[in-house]
């Protein structure tokens, strides 16, 4: 069986799930929906920090009873000891829950509502899960029956949530979907950035949890993940030869992908010195916490960019990844608010050149301040109100 039969397989197989999902949902629907009853998909990142993590924090607060259904990654996961439980909470009491709330928000795309018609008052708001993107996705990416599927379940969106004017057009059609449903409040997930008090709040907490690393410097690693990762466990950085020349205070915090930290474990020479960050819910606070941040392809740049911190490209795969990968919107190499490297020696010797040439930190200062006055229509750290205003949820 060749790789792509192989996927096809595994897709038909996971349609049956996503249409018994579906039909359950239909059964439901019988069921009166509850106005206060939120559904959210948090199958990207359910920690507190995410898009759809802070509309939950941002609704506790607020003076009427909300209640919330969450649907995380580990719901989906049927591996467990207790099978039959996680087949029941997923296939019967999920789809109830949906049924029955009157709000969903999502920082992913839900196949099973590819076969599901959800009443016009419902509001299907569609956060994502970055601010902004480098590499193509969805439907400029996606292809054969998971393009079909992605499409039928994004047209069930009523409200598509972007960061910036530049963005509507492209995320329309990302998801396919009119522009008419595309709005700009900004990223609820954004509006720490522009809170210091805040900042400094979960940078405390975070020092409480990790007094090692109290007064380190801590480098951020943070690769996108690659399509044909699955079951790699290699790290591209040489960590080792990071440690030997950047001074002794720098820790590295690594900062992988699920399916890649999950069989990743560093075993070489100053441990003491690489922390993984990989399993860890607030990704913010690791944001803040850190002096500087070395990625690829990540959209964990459009964040970074507004705390005024270097960033470094490390594109060991740069040609393979735009010719064989999903590609990029913009020219990677102009695009991007730092120094690009294809090697760990390429990079080191950028990161000291930034450090210690005034010249060489004004201009890459420069390009940032640039980069976020393109990718932000708001800075003032309400985005999330301004969502919840023009949901009528205020």
């Amino acid at each position: 069986m060749n790789k792509r039969t192989s996927r096809r397989s595994t897709m038909d197989k996971k349609e049956i799930g996503y249409r018994l999902f579906a039909m359950v949902y239909g059964v439901c629907r019988i069921f009166p929906r509850k106005k206060n009853r939120v559904f959210l998909v948090m199958t990207h990142d359910a920690g507190p920090e995410g898009n759809v993590g802070v509309i939950r924090n941002y609704l506790n607060a607020s003076e009427t009873d909300w209640e919330f259904c969450p649907l995380r990654r580990k719901d989906t996961n049927f591996s467990g000891h207790d099978k039959v439980t996680q087949l029941v909470r997923f296939f019967i009491r999920k789809p109830y829950e949906l049924a029955t709330s009157s709000y969903v928000f999502q920082d992913n795309v839900f196949l099973p509502m590819a076969f599901m018609k959800f009443p016009k008052s419902v509001k299907v708001v569609q956060l994502w899960h970055g601010t902004g993107t480098i590499k193509k996705f969805g439907q400029d990416a996606n292809e054969g029956r998971l393009k079909e599927l992605e499409k039928m379940a994004n047209s069930t969106i009523t409200h598509l949530i972007v960061n910036g004017e530049k963005w509507k057009s492209v995320y329309s059609h990302i998801f396919s979907i009119k522009e008419e449903k595309t709005f700009v409040t900004g990223m609820p997930r954004t509006d720490i950035l522009f809170q210091e008090e805040e900042q400094e709040k979960k940078v405390e907490r975070f020092y409480e949890k990790y007094p090692e690393l109290i007064g380190k410097k801590l480098v951020l690693y943070a690769p996108t993940f690659r399509d044909n990762e699955l079951g790699e466990q290699k790290l591209h950085l040489e960590l080792e030869q990071m440690l030997k020349r950047l001074p002794k205070e720098v820790v590295i915090g690594l900062r992988l992908h699920p399916f890649v930290a999950d069989q990743f474990q560093y075993g070489g020479e100053g441990g003491d010195r690489v922390k993984d960050f990989s399993h860890y819910d607030q990704l913010n606070t690791l944001l803040f916490a850190s002096k500087a941040l070395i990625t690829d392809y990540s959209s964990i740049i459009f964040e970074y960019v507004a705390l005024g911190k270097p960033m470094y490209f490390y594109a060991y795969d740069l040609e393979k990844f735009s010719d064989e990968g999903r590609g990029f919107y913009e020219d990677y190499i102009s695009y991007v608010p730092g120094q690009v490297s294809k090697t760990t020696d390429e990079l080191i010797a950028q990161m000291i050149e930034e450090q210690t040439c005034e010249e060489v930190k004004e201009q890459w200062e420069e390009k940032r301040r640039k980069f976020q006055e393109e990718n932000y229509a708001f800075e003032d750290g309400n985005s999330t109100w301004r969502l919840m205003k023009l949901l009528k949820m205020e």
